[in-house]
């Protein structure tokens, strides 16, 4: 099994991702692709099981507290703080142009 990738592998990872390296990553790259590519082989090769055979390490059930009803923000209390109101809504800039 070879310790690095050929530079050629790491300039078209670098072209799929988009990005320019300069030759001394690609140096740096050669190596630490192909330990994450090795990492993601062994993730790969790990078998399968069955999913009926799933099960939880724990036997703790999630506990919930149960609602209380608190002391609200009246609507009109929430407007005073927005800058600007229309009617029953606040408006807010637009943060998506066309």
């Amino acid at each position: 099994m070879e310790n690095k990738l050929t530079k050629e592998e790491v300039m078209h990872v670098a072209r799929l991702a988009r990005i320019n390296v300069s030759e001394e990553e690609i140096e740096r790259y050669q190596v630490t692709l192909k330990q994450l590519l090795d990492e993601v082989k062994k993730i790969r090769d790990v078998k399968d099981c069955d999913k009926e055979l799933m099960f939880s390490p724990t036997t703790h059930l999630a506990r919930t507290r149960e609602d209380e009803v608190d002391n609200m923000v009246s609507f009109d209390e929430i407007k005073k703080n927005a800058p600007k109101v229309v009617g029953d809504y606040i408006e807010v800039p637009v943060m998506i142009n066309d």
